[in-house]
């Protein structure tokens, strides 16, 4: 069951969690909660269930899901007739306090590679302090606690910004969240993780240089602060800390706390389904729309960077060429989802195109991507962020347990979804027509640097195929028909382009290794970018991957003109070529 009994008993061995022994498991009697099994009978059935139950995954194929229940939840399915079995394992994860590791100084008690929402904080403003013309570091709302007067002090909200400030906009934006469910450790270090990547490789990468210089990447790391808290001690805690709405429970024993599940709050579709009006639920949706600050911050911030794209009905799409992507990091079960998620019987308007970018995610993180196999949930945050703007959403399941072991978030989380997250920043400008293109890999120049006037090979592998499903589909894909490069100004921002050839001399199948010469004669002192981009059959074309290239002093001279008016004369003459090319055209 995706590794999750072997990572708990393994954490036993090692000693990373300690705590009292496990409570007895007789059928009568108790009062513990408890880690089962539940096997359903339809899928009617489970969205049922699921609107009352705190389900932690489910296993389709076998019929059945994990869930953890209250003596009463127990009771309540096997008078219904359903199968259920206790797991010890799980069962006994529900009891054990967190500890320090030897030797551990900072980090969440036993997960030294999870960094507390104090520690998040600090290093991301100190990240955002030290690069200011790349970050900004934005204080967007507050906590649940710290809106609330009279109660504990709280957290700020706070996001942070990406860009190269100094190349104006308007321009492409992903926007991603983080533990907005407080147990779901690692969703907020790998957004930190990447954010980080980003800045430690602008200037170094030409793929970050370039994504940093022309779009923008937003994070907020932590979407419920409160409660996540409460999950760095030990506690399986799932909702934000909001405890005036009629529930005065305290403890988890028994699967039912106070606190509204801010992935349930969102006022798209609220209350349509899939969400409790038990305040004591996992899965309680709020006394109303949008009534946590939690939600409300995170609302307010995808309005003010998304534009409105998407019309008012449900069967309204937004148009193929809308901007923005955004990314919502939960665990677990090794997911990529897309909307809707409030209904199965009806699909999003933009289905096909959200499908093509989900299994293009798929293809990095080896994830099973689909729209609602899970149960049906309203109020979501990807659902509100397509539904209301009309932006390309998704929720990322990550790996195969809440409390992930650090080997494995090393190992396996963050090598499989930095490069999915990569992809989505490069897909931000066209998220529902440049997934379908295909992808330029190892595009490479024949010298990194040259003097002017010398010929440079650029080479470059396009590939149509790079999809996974899961299990849920095949992709379309299609053979390569044409390939280009543009030289410091990308194709999309009126940049002149340049015809590549198939390296075999046809354009007939899916993945095609491409060439070109470059001339150099013209290009300015200093380091250059170019963007190589490629077209299919179906006359899509993928976003661009870039290389440097460096065009060095001659002999004997050193200085030369500043960089800033290097590239102005270099513009310059790409803008008189394009003229020229023009005239020849018409002519």
């Amino acid at each position: 069951m995706r590794r999750l009994w072997v990572i708990l008993l393994a954490l036993l061995a090692l000693g990373a969690l300690s705590g009292p022994p496990a409570p007895s498991l007789a059928a009568g009697g108790d009062d513990e909660a408890r880690g089962a099994r539940v096997y359903f009978t339809s899928k009617a059935q489970l969205n049922e269930l699921a609107a009352r139950l705190d389900i932690w995954e489910v296993n389709r194929e076998e019929g059945y899901f994990v869930a953890r229940l209250s003596p009463r939840s127990l009771h309540h399915l096997r008078a219904m007739g359903l199968r259920v079995e206790v797991e010890p394992a799980m069962t006994q994860r529900l009891y054990l306090a967190l500890q320090m590791s030897p030797g551990q100084t900072s980090g969440i008690p036993g997960y030294a590679c999870y960094r507390t929402v104090e520690e998040t904080y600090s290093d991301l403003a100190a990240l955002a302090a030290a690069h200011p013309d790349l970050a900004t570091w934005t204080d967007v709302g507050d906590s649940w606690e710290k809106a609330t007067p009279g109660g504990k002090n709280g957290y700020d909200l706070y996001a942070l910004a990406l860009t190269n400030r100094n190349i104006p906009g308007p321009k492409p934006k992903l926007f991603v969240i983080a533990a907005i469910h407080a147990r779901e450790y690692t969703t907020a270090e790998l957004a930190t993780r990447f954010a980080e990547k980003l800045v430690d490789e602008y200037g170094v990468d030409p793929d970050v240089t370039w994504l940093l210089d022309n779009y923008e990447f937003h994070l907020m790391p932590q979407a419920n602060p409160d409660g996540r808290k409460r999950a760095e001690a030990g506690g399986l805690w799932r909702k934000n800390t909001d405890n005036d709405d009629g529930c005065t429970v305290d403890h988890v024993d028994w699967g039912a706390y106070y606190g509204t599940d801010l992935n349930r709050n969102s006022s798209f579709k609220w209350n349509w389904g899939g969400a409790s009006n038990d305040p004591c639920s996992q899965v309680y949706h709020g006394p109303s729309a949008a009534s946590e600050p939690e939600v409300q911050a995170i609302q307010t911030y995808a309005q003010s960077i998304f534009p409105d794209q998407r019309g008012p009905n449900n069967n309204d799409p937004a148009p193929a060429d809308a901007e923005g992507v955004f990314i919502t990091l939960h665990s677990y079960s090794e997911l990529v989802l897309f909307p809707w998620g409030w209904t199965d019987v009806q699909d999003a308007p933009n289905r096909t195109a959200l499908q093509t970018l989900g299994r293009k995610f798929g293809y990095f993180n080896q994830y099973e991507v689909c729209s609602n196999c899970l149960y049906n949930a309203s109020g979501t945050t990807d659902d509100f962020v397509y539904g209301d703007l009309g932006v390309a959403s998704y929720t990322f399941e990550l790996g195969t347990t809440f409390f992930q072991d650090c080997d494995f978030f090393a190992n396996d989380i963050i090598p499989k979804n930095m490069p999915a997250l990569l992809y989505a920043f490069k897909a931000a400008r066209r998220p529902y027509q440049n997934p379908s293109g295909p992808d330029a890999l190892n595009v490479a120049v024949s010298a990194d640097a040259v003097a002017a006037g010398t010929a440079v090979t650029l080479t470059a592998t396009l590939d149509d195929s790079r999809f996974y499903s899961g299990g849920h589909g095949d992709e379309p894909v299609q053979n390569i028909q044409a390939a280009r490069y543009a030289l410091d100004t990308p194709s999309w921002k009126g940049g002149v382009t340049y015809a590549m050839s198939a390296v075999d001399g046809a354009f007939d199948a899916t993945s095609e290794d491409v060439s070109a010469s470059v001339d150099t004669s013209d290009l300015g002192e200093g380091r250059h970018i170019i963007f190589v981009e490629g077209r299919d059959a179906a006359g899509a074309w993928g976003p661009p991957t870039a290389v440097f290239l460096t065009i060095d002093a001659p002999a004997g001279v050193s200085g030369g003109s500043p960089p800033h008016e290097r590239k102005a004369a270099h513009q310059n003459r790409i803008d008189d070529h394009g003229r020229k090319k023009q005239r020849q055209v018409q002519q």
